[in-house]
This record gives C-alpha cells, sequence and structure tokens, in this order.
C-alpha cells in the first residue's frame, strides 16, 4: 500500500531560538499520521515558506537578516 503526502498536509513552522550570540532558526515539522516519506524538495519547500512567514513578524533587524540568509541558504540547496 502506497500512502503519499500531499504539500498542503505538510505544515512546516519556523522560529528563532538561541542566545543573542548563537541565534538560528529552527524548525517543527507536522505532518499526517499515515505518511512514511517526505521527498527533500518538499521540505526544502516547507522550509522556505515558513521562513517568509517568519519575516513578517520580525522586527529586529539582525534576526532578519538572519532569516533571509536563510532563506538564501535554502534556495542554494
Amino acid at each position: 500500500m502506497n500512502i503519499s503526502v500531499s504539500e498542503s498536509q505538510l505544515i512546516c513552522e519556523a522560529k528563532i531560538c538561541g542566545c543573542l550570540d548563537n541565534k538560528r532558526v529552527v524548525y517543527g515539522f507536522f505532518e499526517p499520521v499515515h505518511s512514511l516519506c517526505i521527498d527533500k524538495k518538499q521540505l526544502i519547500l516547507s522550509q522556505i515558506q515558513a521562513c517568509r512567514n517568519l519575516l513578517k513578524y520580525t522586527t529586529d533587524k539582525l534576526e532578519l537578516r538572519m532569516v533571509e540568509k536563510e532563506i538564501d541558504e535554502l534556495n542554494a540547496l
């Protein structure tokens, strides 16, 4: 039996965490119970979308640059 996950079912959330000197973007993934695997391309696209959503709520300039850098790195993959 093959069970697949459509793009709309994978939910990815990006957050900024860490100390002042060591901040980074971390991800939380929520997926359906029946999914068996997630395509790498789908995973990266979900991370990019989560970072774009995070940009809307980022007010600190350093954090803004950090999230933009993360998006650039994900696009390079």
